[in-house]
């Protein structure tokens, strides 16, 4: 099973919905980064279910525990491994589905390939088993800021058919938690609030879009020709639960545009580095980082259990009506927020670090 991302920056997630635990255990990270627990635990704050009427009501404080890797407050070098256990497990709430095969969700495609599934909540295709990326991100994340100053922040930019108007150049974290649906917009906010909740009620569940601004980005990251940074962002946040497209910069709308309309004018920058005019490439042109804003959207659906009545089969192929129990979020975009966060932390981190390794030696001028 796939549970390892990164190559300068590793980590492996483990642990199942309703099982012990969560967790990840992190390689790769240099010694001596300033570490504090409150870092980690902040992020995962974000994260955790039962935080607003809009999501799972499942009641988890997901407190860290670091077991290994961090002495003094300092990273040592080695492995770290981050623990959460998993305090408001209800796995008997699952016994009525554990026969059926809920729609859209991992539990047919599971058991065809493994033969063999948790069905207590979905176990590794539960999006708790994102604690483990938060949880590492963290880490990555404090790794950017120190080591070159990148900033990395997301927001819901649509629910449903709601839209915000949000200039991703004036965004603030401040403005992303003044809300329960993390909208930095509030007018769009209120009416996505709204939607969201009469979709609770009817025992159904919406999608949307998460938006994302890496801010500070050095020029020069990426690999390609196969690990270009757009690729592995997109790899990154098509592994997310419930993600159903990826773009960055223009994604989409560019293809509408003549190559004048889209290209990228170069200026003159400080100390010789070129800017550009616009930023409809999102920061990234021909595989690697250009020193712009790195800007990015995920496609998210509705979540897939819903407590409405659908059709749907058993094990035994047999026609079922599924009335789905447990808790769910009806809207999965305010949680996904900081799991975005997360996945853009991880594959800027991973390629700074590999970024690192090309400039051992010095550059040289045409002159040498």
């Amino acid at each position: 099973m796939g549970s390892q991302f990164g190559q300068a920056f590793r980590i492996t997630t483990f642990g199942e919905s309703h099982g012990g635990a969560v967790g990840v255990v992190i390689d790769g990270c240099p010694p001596r980064l300033p570490l504090a627990l409150a870092e980690i635990q902040h992020d995962l704050d974000r994260r955790r279910p039962g935080q607003s009427r809009l999501t799972t009501q499942r009641q988890e404080s997901d407190t860290a525990e670091i077991l290994s890797g961090v002495f003094e407050g300092r990273t040592l070098g080695t492995p770290i491994a981050i623990l959460v256990r998993n305090e408001d497990a209800r796995p008997q709430a699952y016994e009525q589905m554990k026969d059926v095969f809920r729609p859209s969700h991992a539990d047919w495609t599971t058991e065809a390939k493994y033969g063999i599934r948790n069905w207590q909540g979905g176990g590794r295709a539960s999006a708790r088993e994102t604690v483990g990326r938060v949880a590492a991100a963290a880490v990555a994340r404090k790794l950017l800021r120190v080591g070159a100053g990148v900033e990395v922040l997301a927001w819901v930019s649509r629910v449903h058919q709601i839209e915000a108007k949000i200039d991703p150049a004036a965004i603030t974290l401040e403005a992303v938690e003044s809300n329960p649906v993390r909208c930095p917009d509030a007018a769009a906010a209120a009416e996505m609030i709204e939607r969201i909740e009469a979709a609770r009620r009817r025992g159904d569940s919406l999608g949307g879009v998460v938006e994302c601004v890496a801010r500070g980005v050095p020029p020069g990251l990426g690999e390609p020709v196969f690990d270009k940074l757009e690729a592995d962002l997109a790899r990154a946040l098509l592994s997310l639960p419930a993600s159903k497209g990826f773009e960055i910069g223009s994604g989409f709308a560019g293809t509408t545009m003549t190559g004048l309309e889209h290209n990228d004018p170069f200026l003159p920058g400080p100390g010789g580095v070129p800017r550009t005019a616009s930023n409809r490439s999102g920061g990234v042109q021909g595989g690697i980082s250009n020193g712009e804003p790195i800007v990015v959207r995920v496609g998210f659906k509705p979540t897939a259990t819903i407590a409405a009545a659908q059709n749907t089969v058993d094990r035994a192929g047999q026609a079922v009506v599924l009335e789905a129990k447990g808790r769910h979020d009806p809207c999965v975009l305010p949680r996904a927020v900081p799991m975005v966060e997360a996945m853009v932390c991880l594959v800027l981190a991973d390629h700074w670090l590999r970024q690192r390794t090309v400039d051992v030696l010095p550059r040289f001028s045409p002159s040498d």
